[in-house]
This record gives C-alpha cells, sequence and structure tokens, in this order.
C-alpha cells in the first residue's frame, strides 16, 4: 500500500513540474506595448522572442526593479 502511494505521488510531481512554457499571444504582445514609446520595436523585439522561445532557444528577461 505504501508503495502504491509513493508511486503516485512521485508520478504526480513529474506530471506537475513538467518543463511546459507558454509564449505571450498577439494580444498581449499589442497591451503590453501600447505603454512603450517605441511601440514597433517593442512589438518586433517580442514577437522575435517568443519564435525563439516556440523553437527552444534561449531568451533573456530584463528584471526591472519594483517601484512602489
Amino acid at each position: 500500500m505504501k508503495f502504491a502511494l509513493y508511486l503516485s505521488l512521485l508520478l504526480f510531481a513529474l506530471v506537475s513540474f513538467s518543463e511546459k512554457s507558454s509564449s505571450l499571444s498577439n494580444y498581449q504582445i499589442k497591451k503590453i506595448c501600447d505603454r512603450e514609446k517605441n511601440k514597433l520595436s517593442c512589438t518586433k523585439n517580442l514577437k522575435d522572442k517568443r519564435y525563439n522561445l516556440q523553437n527552444g532557444n534561449q531568451i533573456e528577461i530584463p528584471v526591472k526593479p519594483y517601484k512602489r
């Protein structure tokens, strides 16, 4: 009985922590870039990053400090 419990917990952990990544939709990209000064370059940059992410290439994600 303990073996079945441990096995089910192990399988649950493997399934729930699988490496899945979701990229931004076109609507989300447009919404993000509406706040930027240069919308065209922002859109092109995010679409390039989405393309690289979907093809399995690494992308750089800048970290901006939180401002209150």
